[in-house]
């Protein structure tokens, strides 16, 4: 029987080159806007590639799963390390961001991952049921929050043309903010309901240990 090799699973690949453009966009972050903001989009617009091809080819893995998590999570993380550092005024809300990004996603799939599911894309609460069934509010949410993010970080280099003041990329900022509050708002959902879930089964756990 052939061995399956994980690692060369044809999503996993596209994974690595992600990981591959994200880096070289966090080195051009602060003196290269556009080559960064080519690589960071290439590397974005590659996680929808992973995920058809994991299906097409019957590829889908816990390895694969994290990995492109772990790639989107960190991606958006350095993005918003870099508008810390140019608006450094606002540089809490920015580390808030962060932390509730990165802690609710890794929470919510740690717990998916010790109650046994298959994939982190389940979940009996209503909100994150709709985040994770309905296509088009997925994509509406994480467009928007990568969208005000990205705006705000060309903004530092370039606000765009302007009428009377008013400059088309804050313009665009202040648009997609909502969709940022949201998908905040979507996370702490995250993270209360996937705290939740590891306290239930710690309490299983104690209850079959006595």
């Amino acid at each position: 029987m052939v061995e399956t090799n994980v690692w060369l699973f044809y999503p996993n690949l596209i994974g690595y080159l992600r990981i591959i453009l994200a880096v070289v966009s966090f080195e051009a972050m602060a003196y290269a806007p556009w080559r960064a903001a080519l690589c960071y989009i290439l590397s974005a617009a590659s996680d929808a590639v992973d995920g058809y091809v994991a299906r097409l080819y019957n590829q889908s893995s816990r390895f694969g799963a994290m990995l492109d998590m772990l790639t989107d999570r960190c991606a958006l993380m350095a993005l918003v390390m870099c508008c810390g550092c140019f608006y450094p005024d606002y540089l809490f809300y920015f580390q808030i961001s962060a932390v509730i990004d990165i802690a609710s996603h890794w929470l919510h799939f740690h717990a998916s991952d010790v109650t046994g599911k298959m994939t982190h894309k389940q979940s009996s609460n209503a909100v994150l049921h709709l985040y994770y069934t309905s296509r088009s509010f997925l994509f509406v949410m994480c467009l928007g929050n990568e969208a005000f993010y990205s705006f705000i970080y060309i903004n530092h280099f370039w606000s765009g043309p302007g009428i009377r003041g008013l400059h088309l990329i804050p313009f665009l900022a202040a648009l997609f903010f909502p969709v940022a509050l949201l998908k905040s708002v979507i996370s702490l959902v995250h993270l209360f309901t996937a705290a939740q879930t590891l306290v239930v089964k710690d309490q299983e756990l104690i209850k079959q240990s006595k």
